[in-house]
């Protein structure tokens, strides 16, 4: 049977912690708790679980807490959970079968993170594979017969445990502060980072939280010439544009990305631009591409309900705009009872994607 350290770091947790620590504490051969500055009772509910919780400084760098807490760990494996994750009876039986049958060859297991609220910042799909359980020491060996070599690839095993994860409000701010931090410091960003910047501002972020990224993506816009990274930055600077007002910058940014392969999140901008203005069918026209003729790249919302609640919202004015003069057409406005039915009932319907990343 496999050893397994739990790994933790916690900052203001009370409401969660224990809840999370009742459904992992007896699969585990070791918890280890790192405080990161909380003020309520997070610490004094972690000594009711382990006599192993360390305070560490606080420095805006998960990367840097995260190694602290592995560095603490001593068994064979290490398993790293947050505060607001959760195992049901079913998913305790699995990680048990998993600890006693765990080949010594492995070295990541990978578990499926389901994220059970609204409180979503990042993700595309219901449920996506994420590593989570480490082996602490890594042995290494040599492969093939001729022409050896050390292999360097880990093993990795995609277990069929469902992790729940329940967050209880966004942590959008304290990301954004993080992000903006990094990019002071480097200059740039990796592509996962940037990624998750622009991911997180499309589906959380407010007029402030875009003109304090304005000046980021406008480098990256400038200087990384990675189609990746332009189609992201034009994604982020659309919404900043359109929410300045700024219709020159706006409408540039946005036909230059049509030259590329047009992507939901400009088509939601566009669409949602001439909204603001009552041009109500130039809204559908741009509202019908980004939900049945192009694909998001950072937001699925932006190819789902979102366009969709657009196309609603349009084809209502646009009743009430032919009902309001003198000789309506009913024709036509039956025709727009009928598109107005059919989003109604699709946006009623979409859900995201629960299948894995």
């Amino acid at each position: 049977m496999a050893t397994i350290s739990l790994c933790m770091i916690v900052k203001n947790e009370e409401a969660v912690l224990a809840q999370c620590l009742d459904s992992i504490a007896d699969l585990m051969d070791e918890i280890i708790i790192v405080d990161t500055g909380s003020t309520d009772r997070t610490r004094q509910i972690a000594a009711e679980y382990t006599p192993k919780v360390f305070d560490y400084k606080w420095t805006s760098d998960f990367s840097a807490a995260r190694n602290f807490s592995f560095s603490k760990a001593t068994m064979e494996y290490i398993y790293t959970a947050d505060a607001d994750e959760i195992l049901d009876a079913e998913n305790r039986e699995r990680f048990t079968r998993l600890k006693n049958f765990l080949l010594p060859e492995i070295e990541i297991v990978q578990m499926k993170y389901v994220t059970e609220t609204e409180f979503d910042t990042v993700l595309n799909a219901h449920m996506e594979y994420r590593p989570k359980l480490f082996r602490r020491l890594r042995t290494f060996t040599w492969v093939d017969p001729v022409h050896e070599t050390v292999r360097l690839t880990p093993v990795v095993f995609d277990s069929d445990i469902e992790i729940l994860h329940r967050p209880q409000t966004l942590h959008s701010k304290r990301d954004f502060s993080i992000f903006i931090k990094i990019f002071e410091h480097d200059g740039t960003f990796s592509p996962k980072i940037r990624s998750m910047y622009a991911r997180e501002l499309l589906k959380t972020g407010d007029k402030r939280d875009f003109a304090d990224a304005k000046h980021i993506f406008r480098s990256i816009l400038e200087h990384d010439f990675s189609d990746d990274a332009r189609k992201e930055a034009s994604c982020v600077l659309a919404r900043v544009y359109r929410l300045e007002d700024n219709r020159d910058e706006f409408f540039k940014l946005t036909m230059k990305d049509m030259l590329t392969t047009p992507c939901s999140e400009i088509c939601y901008e566009l669409g949602t631009y001439f909204l603001s203005r009552r041009d109500y069918n130039e809204a559908v026209l741009w509202f019908y591409n980004a939900s049945c003729e192009t694909e998001s790249i950072l937001d699925i919302h932006t190819s789902g309900d979102l366009p969709l609640l657009g196309l609603v919202e349009c084809y209502e004015f646009l009743i009430e705009e032919e009902k309001a003069k003198l000789s309506p057409d009913t024709a036509l406005i039956s025709q727009y009872e009928m598109q107005l039915d059919k989003y109604r009932a699709a946006s009623r319907d979409w859900k995201i994607p629960g299948g894995l990343l």
